[in-house]
């Protein structure tokens, strides 16, 4: 008789997370591809552009946030030095664009 080190009922919840997690990459998948289409589509209609630039930039930072916690995972245990060091970057840039901007315009 061989000794299972799996109980049954983890295997079942372990079959159960991975169904919930597909589901969730699915749905943001989705919305990514409509987001897309949302933007192409404002830009083909030719929006105003006070009101297409911000739109698009919230659309893109939406989709930034979906590929960093769906897509590489960001969400899971075990991400938080990874994470750091890409929040780290992000504030970096920020403020040097802004270091930059503001240097250019006074």
């Amino acid at each position: 008789m061989a000794y299972n080190s799996k109980p049954a009922h983890h295997e079942e919840y372990q079959r159960k997370q991975h169904r919930e997690e597909m589901k969730h990459q699915v749905l943001t998948f989705a919305l990514m591809i409509l987001f897309t289409f949302i933007a192409f589509g404002m830009v083909i209609m030719e929006v105003d552009t006070y009101f297409i630039i911000p739109t698009l930039i919230i659309l893109a930072i939406v989709q930034v946030a979906f590929q960093l916690y769906y897509f590489m995972h960001m969400k899971n245990k075990g991400h938080d030095m990874p994470a750091l060091m890409m929040y780290g970057g992000a504030a970096v840039a920020l403020l040097t664009i802004i270091t930059f901007t503001s240097l250019i315009w006074w």
